[in-house]
């Protein structure tokens, strides 16, 4: 998964650009997390828990997008997708649910977060 960090400092905004499919993982942190320390510290611990216990299941749930983690798998969706509406396999939505959800390794995860601590942490 690849990823930019862009700060509009006229602004004071901060954004997350994401590589194709990853594309909800950037509108989480940026979304979800954004500057709020306590949150990306909640995170942390999510991962640290995660790593300690390979074979639980950890849980963030967002506003509008939130995070799972199982074993070493980062999940990465809208809320509306987690409520089991199913829909026909040819749904013209089908691109949309890709868009609205992405997962990713936890090692690449953790090191994401990492590196949004420190872009924040630099002014």
């Amino acid at each position: 998964m690849e990823f930019e960090f862009i700060r509009n400092t006229l602004m004071g905004e901060y954004y997350v650009k994401c590589s194709m499919g990853h594309e909800i993982v950037g509108r989480w942190l940026q979304d979800e997390i954004g500057k709020d320390w306590q949150k990306i510290e909640c995170v942390e611990a999510i991962i640290e828990q995660a790593l300690a216990h390979p074979h639980g299941e950890q849980f963030l749930e967002g506003t509008e997008i939130s995070l799972a983690i199982h074993g070493d798998e980062v999940v990465v969706q809208e809320n509306v997708l987690a409520h089991g509406e199913v829909m026909d396999a040819d749904s013209e939505f089908d691109f949309y649910d890709s868009e609205s959800t992405a997962s990713c390794g936890i090692e690449d995860f953790a090191i994401m977060i990492e590196q949004w601590k420190r872009f924040l942490s630099t002014r």
